[in-house]
C-alpha cells in the first residue's frame, strides 16, 4: 500500500511540475502541447528537421543535387575512398537541426545531447555490429575553453543505447589547428595534418566514430586514418548532421 502511495505521490508531483514548468522545445523554447509530449521537439521544429535524401553518396553520405539520383559513390569517394565505410546522419545541416547544433556546440546547451542522439539512433541500423564507440576529441585548450566535448556527450548516449563500450582515450587531438570555418576541402585536410594521435591497439575491432557535424569530412577522415593505423577493422561514422556541398 505504501509503495502504491509513493507511486501516486510521484505522479502528482510530476503533474504539478509539468503544470508549473511545462515541457519546452529545446530548440525554439516554445511550450510543448499535450499532443507533442511524445516528441522532444515541437511540431514546427520537427517539420524543419530534414532527413538525408535517398540520393546520397553510399560512403560519405553527401546529398546529391539531383532529387531522383540513386545511392552511389560521389566523385570524391570514387577518386579516393575514405578509410571509413559509411556515414549515418540524423539529417541535413539546415533549419532546426542546424540551430540546435549551434546551441549545443557553442552556447552550452548540453541538454540537447539526448534529443539529438535520439534522432541519430533512429538512423543507425539495429543489426549494426560495433565493438567500440570513439568520439572525435577536442584539443585540451579548446576543451578548457568550451567546458565539454559535444561529441563525447553524444558518444556516451550512443554507447549506452547500443550496449557497446565507449573509449575516449583511443584518439587524442595533439595540435590545436585553426578553426575550419571558411576553408575548402583541401584546406581543411591540410589544416588537420598531424592533428590526431592514437595510443591504443584496436586489434581488428569495428569502430563507430562519433562527431556532431560533417561538412567536407576532413575531420572524420583524419581520425579514421589514425584508427586504421591502430588496427581498426571497419569504421563507420555517426554524425548528427551532414552538410550539403555548395
Amino acid at each position: 500500500m505504501w509503495g502504491g502511495g509513493r507511486t501516486w505521490i510521484g505522479q502528482q508531483l510530476s503533474g504539478l511540475a509539468d503544470f508549473l514548468f511545462p515541457p519546452a522545445c529545446p530548440v525554439c523554447h516554445s511550450n510543448l502541447a499535450a499532443s507533442e509530449n511524445a516528441s522532444d521537439f515541437c511540431d514546427l521544429c520537427n517539420d524543419e528537421i530534414i532527413l538525408l535524401p535517398s540520393g546520397r553518396c553510399c560512403c560519405c553520405a553527401l546529398p546529391f543535387k539531383a532529387t531522383l539520383s540513386s545511392s552511389h559513390l560521389c566523385a570524391d569517394c570514387l577518386k579516393q575512398q575514405p578509410e571509413f565505410r559509411s556515414v549515418f546522419a540524423a539529417g541535413l545541416y539546415a533549419g532546426a537541426l542546424k540551430l540546435a547544433l549551434q546551441r549545443f556546440k557553442y552556447a552550452g546547451a548540453v541538454n540537447l545531447d539526448r534529443p539529438l542522439a535520439k534522432l541519430l539512433l533512429a538512423q543507425i541500423p539495429e543489426n549494426a555490429q560495433y565493438e567500440v564507440v570513439v568520439p572525435v576529441p577536442l584539443h585540451p585548450s579548446r576543451l578548457r575553453h568550451r567546458g565539454y566535448n559535444q561529441s563525447l556527450l553524444l558518444a556516451k548516449i550512443l554507447a549506452d543505447n547500443l550496449h557497446i563500450s565507449l573509449d575516449q582515450a583511443i584518439l587524442q587531438r595533439v595540435i590545436d589547428s585553426p578553426r575550419q570555418q571558411g576553408l575548402n576541402a583541401l584546406q581543411r585536410a591540410k589544416n588537420l595534418q598531424g592533428a590526431f594521435f592514437g595510443s591504443c591497439r584496436l586489434d581488428g575491432r569495428n569502430v563507430l566514430l562519433v562527431d556532431d557535424v560533417m561538412t567536407t569530412g576532413a575531420t572524420v577522415a583524419a581520425c579514421s586514418k589514425v584508427l586504421k593505423k591502430l588496427g581498426a577493422k571497419d569504421i563507420n561514422v555517426a554524425v548528427i548532421a551532414r552538410a550539403p556541398r555548395h
